[in-house]
């Protein structure tokens, strides 16, 4: 048996992966109602770069493989996008940082990340004491 390459390990517990699984299982997304257009993100790897095709039709969504034009092209490494997805990095922060690449239709990526999770909430300490003493 082979061993299992890069891809095989992701899986579906890859967030990125899981990210444009659950985006294209969506099917119609309301927050993106008032857009159209194709958003491509190339993802770099190494040398490795993997592409995601994201189609909008007035809140009607396909996702695909697909490595053609777009109105809006986005250039990230791999581990960046995983941020984002994660609610880790903000996509504007990452573009005013020179982190994200974007070429065309900036609307498309004002319009779209809103889909990208908040950033994580910060424990409060001692809650789960408290939450125990009955205070």
């Amino acid at each position: 048996m082979a061993p299992a390459g890069t891809a095989q390990k992701r899986g579906a517990t890859d967030p990125i992966d899981s990210f444009f699984a659950q985006l294209a299982e969506r099917g119609h997304e309301p927050l993106l109602a008032r857009g159209s257009g194709t958003l491509r993100f190339d993802l770099a790897d190494g040398k490795k770069v993997e592409h995601w095709l994201v189609t909008l039709e007035k809140g009607d969504v396909a996702v695909s493989r697909r490595n053609t034009a777009a109105d809006l092209t986005l250039r990230a490494d791999r581990s960046l996008f995983e941020q984002m997805v994660t609610g880790k990095m903000n996509a504007t922060a990452a573009v005013l940082r020179g982190l994200l690449a974007v070429e065309g239709n900036l609307g498309l990526l004002i319009l779209f990340q809103r889909l990208f999770p908040g950033p994580p909430r910060p424990r409060a300490k001692g809650s789960a004491r408290q939450g125990r003493s009955g205070r």
